[in-house]
């Protein structure tokens, strides 16, 4: 619950390119479905900002949920995405690369069909996967180590530390919190999955869905090999 309490504070909306580019498409939809949703903050902005439909968001973490439900007027729902299963949205998002926690083959293909299951005939899926060709863990050494007060005003620190050698598609890191009110640091460790392209294309055609955009950035440039980011929308086929 601690570390949920600073999430935030650590990811503040200002620094982020991602909600501004999800946030439009889920006030035009009626339905939305964030998978990973954390927080919850883009859910809690969308209705701040208006939107009067259905909106869920599914994550697995108890202290993240704990966070989000501060706002009971949107649906929370402790799991992954099968606790959804046999519902319906017309938007499914997976905001601040929550897609590359899918580190497993089995894992990848099984939250896609349940993906394209939860569309309704004209939804859309979006979400984002750091292009590997860019090779931005080299930098999160410094990019991801912070230092942040929480609720209370304790200054909060977190260094990141990426396993070397990196091999293939997976990149393992830590991130160690310390505070000085804090008994003992709070260490998360993580592993992220870097598809390319191609790869992730295979992936997506294989679960029926089609890819109706991709862009590099997150103010929609066209995808390259110099891009850091694979932002993607897709559709069911057929």
């Amino acid at each position: 619950m601690r570390l949920a309490a600073v999430y935030d504070r650590f990811n503040p909306w200002e620094a982020r390119g991602d909600f501004g580019f999800y946030l439009p498409m889920i006030m035009d939809a009626r339905s939305v479905l964030d998978v990973g949703c954390g927080t919850g903050e883009l859910l809690r902005r969308a209705r701040g900002a208006g939107h009067r439909g259905r909106l869920c968001g599914v994550d697995p973490a108890v202290g993240m949920l704990e966070v989000a439900r501060g706002q009971g007027d949107i649906e929370w729902v402790l799991g992954d995405v099968g606790a959804v299963r046999g519902r319906e949205f017309e938007l499914v998002v997976m905001t601040g690369h929550a897609f590359q926690v899918l580190v497993e083959d089995v894992e990848l293909r099984s939250t896609l069909a349940v993906i394209a299951s939860v569309l309704t005939s004209d939804g859309q899926f979006a979400f984002e996967t750091r292009n590997p060709l860019v090779r931005e863990w080299e930098t999160w050494d410094r990019r991801y180590s912070d230092v942040v007060s929480d609720a209370a005003g304790a200054v909060v620190r977190c260094v990141c530390e990426v396993a070397e050698p990196v091999e293939g598609e997976l990149v393992s890191f830590t991130h160690t919190f310390t505070c000085d009110r804090w008994d003992q640091p709070e260490v998360s460790h993580s592993t992220l999955r870097f598809l390319g392209q191609d790869a992730l294309g295979a992936f997506l055609s294989e679960a029926g869905l089609v890819v109706v955009e991709q862009f590099g950035d997150w103010d929609r440039s066209p995808l390259t090999a110099a891009s850091p980011e694979i932002i993607t929308v897709v559709r069911r086929g057929g």
